[in-house]
C-alpha cells in the first residue's frame, strides 16, 4: 500500500533545486532515492536539513522524499531545509510564525556574481604594471 502524499513544495539555495514531499510517516528521509545518511557525508549538512523538523518536533510524524538537484551538497542542505519547512506550513499552517522567525521559510538571495569582461574573475582584476 502506498502511503498518502501530503504536499509537494520546492526548495531552493543557491543553484540547488529540491523537490519535497511529506508523507505520512514515521520520520524516514530519502534523496534520491537514498538514506539521507548515505547522501549527506558532513554532519553539519544533516543538522541543516533536519532543523524545521525538530524546531516543530514533527521529525518522527512525517516520512520525507526528496529529488534534488544542480548546485554543492552545502546549497543542496539548504534547498531541502527550505522546501521541508514550506512543506510543513502547508501541511500545518499554525507553524508558519515559528518557522518564519527562524528564518527557514525565506529563500537565501545569495548566488554566485558573474564573471565581468576584461577581469579575471568576478572581483580579481588583473595585475597592473607600470612598466
Amino acid at each position: 500500500m502506498i502511503p498518502e502524499i501530503k504536499k509537494l513544495k520546492v526548495g531552493r539555495r543557491k543553484e540547488a533545486i529540491a523537490r519535497v514531499r511529506l508523507l505520512s510517516g514515521s520520520g524516514k528521509i530519502t534523496v534520491n532515492n537514498r538514506p539521507y545518511e548515505k547522501y549527506f557525508i558532513r554532519e553539519t549538512d544533516r543538522i541543516i536539513l533536519a532543523q524545521p523538523l525538530t524546531l516543530t518536533n514533527t521529525l518522527s510524524k512525517y516520512d520525507v522524499l526528496v529529488n534534488i538537484r544542480g548546485g554543492g551538497l552545502s546549497g543542496q542542505a539548504g534547498a531541502l531545509r527550505h522546501g521541508i519547512a514550506r512543506a510543513l506550513v502547508a501541511e500545518q499552517p499554525e507553524l508558519k510564525d515559528a518557522l518564519r522567525k527562524q528564518g527557514y521559510l525565506t529563500r537565501d538571495p545569495r548566488m554566485k556574481e558573474r564573471k565581468k569582461f576584461g577581469q579575471k574573475g568576478a572581483r580579481k582584476r588583473f595585475q597592473w604594471t607600470k612598466r
